[in-house]
């Protein structure tokens, strides 16, 4: 596969590299994910919430045998190489998912700040309310609802430390497992907020160079 939408940004020391689900492998993720959610044993095998910060609906893990044959492996593969390749100019050659999970979140539960495991990792959306909600003050400027934020370091002249991303189905986000990062909550909808992450490793001598 070829990823030539990759948007690469550095609002601080890290890069954040974006880039685009393919429909077919979106399509995928939901149709397993509404699959386990029906099956209580195979949900109660696969959760992870026990694992995670976060307060939200649900987190399980997607299984090994789904993520080779639904592409979703080869995806995240092919994104992290391209990231590392154009924002380091450095080839990876060996990539490893340590795990990857669905994230279902509902009106009024939240990510806390937190980071995860491994070299490397990231987020993507597969369904998202169409409306977010309102802020107390009516300002939409400063409207956080459902956002994902990255954070790195402190303020600093001509540096901001923190990264705001308003979710859309389909886009994907690979940081650094360091990190830190936080999702808030939303309000005004009784609908989904469903994102899928991952946690991998690349190779040791790419990693700390």
């Amino acid at each position: 596969m070829s990823y030539l939408d990759l948007k690469l940004f550095k609002p601080f020391g890290p890069s954040v590299a974006k880039v685009t689900i393919p429909k077919n492998v979106i399509d995928e993720l939901n149709k397993y994910t509404d699959q386990v959610i029906k099956n209580s044993d195979k949900l109660k095998d696969l959760n992870h919430g026990n694992k995670l910060v976060g307060n939200v609906q649900q987190e399980f893990r997607l299984e090994k045998e789904f993520m080779e044959k639904s592409g979703w492996g080869e995806f995240l593969a092919n994104g992290v190489k391209s990231w590392i390749q154009e924002s380091h100019k450095k080839t990876i050659t060996k990539f490893n998912i340590k795990n990857s999970w669905i994230v279902r979140q509902y009106e009024n539960q939240y990510n806390p700040a937190h980071f995860h495991s491994g070299h490397v990792s990231g987020v993507g959306y597969l369904k998202v309310p169409d409306d977010l909600g309102g802020t107390v003050q009516g300002n939409k400027q400063s409207n956080y609802n459902g956002k994902l934020e990255l954070i790195h370091g402190s303020k600093m002249f001509l540096c901001d430390p923190q990264f705001r991303v308003k979710p859309k189905v389909g886009d994907f986000y690979f940081f650094p497992h360091y990190l830190l990062h936080t999702v808030y909550p939303f309000s005004n909808s009784k609908e989904e907020r469903r994102s899928v992450s991952f946690n991998g490793t690349v190779d040791q001598e790419v990693f700390f160079a």
